[in-house]
């Protein structure tokens, strides 16, 4: 289904035929086609509202690049579109999805019945010294490259090393999602966890590398009514990789 949202064509998804409204957000990248397991597995008790953002699935890409906050505007008028009550919903992030709830409920924007956080973003982890090296490297680069006398001769060589450089999203991005990552990847949360006082639920990969098990420890610390739950041998598609194990918790979890 479509509707337009911030201006933009939004592809949405409701279904279920529970009395439990969910809220499904995605990760960067992705697509609500992720919560297919989960959507399957709780329809009994659960009715679910999924939209895919900007760039994503079947919406349309936005023409400037976004920050946290324009997709906290983009999910608020999604909820009234759909006519979801925030105070009575469960919501599910993964990832980004995840980051935009944090945001969403830390700076009191909404307050959900609960929340349940799988592998999310949020947390600005310290760089390890290869990853500062790198990133020194790449600036060094893009300055020299950027000089007036070769600038006009050296676009292709740009390219090359953002893509030597750059993370896979990165890489996979056009340039206006590019832009909303950078914005993205820097906005750190933490600040605002301690204002998050609905039950939350952590559902993590142990190896996840995109957003460490030491985020999720940060998160728990810093919402008061948090617990975590850790799926042994999964990176950062936890809930997919091991589907079983993670509705198993979700069920006991949404009641």
């Amino acid at each position: 289904m479509e509707t337009q949202i911030c201006g933009l064509k939004t592809e949405y998804l409701i279904s279920g035929e529970g009395d439990i409204p969910v809220v499904l957000l995605h990760g960067w990248g992705s697509s609500f086609d992720v919560y297919k397991g989960i959507i399957r597995g709780l329809s009994d008790r659960c009715k679910f509202y999924a939209v895919n953002f900007p760039g994503c699935g079947g919406s349309e890409t936005m023409a400037e690049a976004w920050s946290i906050d324009d997709y906290c505007d983009f999910v608020l008028e999604f909820l009234s579109f759909a006519g979801v009550d925030a105070e009575k919903a469960v919501f599910i992030g993964h990832s980004h999805g995840g980051r935009v709830i944090l945001s969403l409920s830390g700076n009191g924007r909404i307050n959900p019945s609960k929340i349940v956080l799988l592998d999310s973003a949020g947390i600005v982890a310290e760089k390890t010294p290869k990853q500062k090296r790198r990133a020194k490297n790449f600036k060094r680069i893009k300055k020299m490259l950027s000089l007036p006398i070769i600038k006009n001769f050296s676009g292709s060589l740009l390219d090359k090393a953002r893509k030597h450089y750059g993370s896979a999203d990165y890489n996979a991005a056009p340039p206006v999602l590019r832009q909303t990552l950078v914005s993205l990847v820097n906005t750190d949360l933490r600040d605002i966890l301690g204002n998050i006082k609905c039950p939350t639920l952590l559902i993590w990969g142990e190896n996840d590398t995109d957003t460490p098990l030491s985020s999720a420890e940060l998160i728990k610390e810093r919402i008061s009514d948090s617990g975590l739950c850790v799926i042994k041998g999964t990176g950062h598609f936890s809930f997919c990789e091991k589907p079983y194990e993670a509705l198993a918790i979700l069920r006991a979890f949404i009641k």
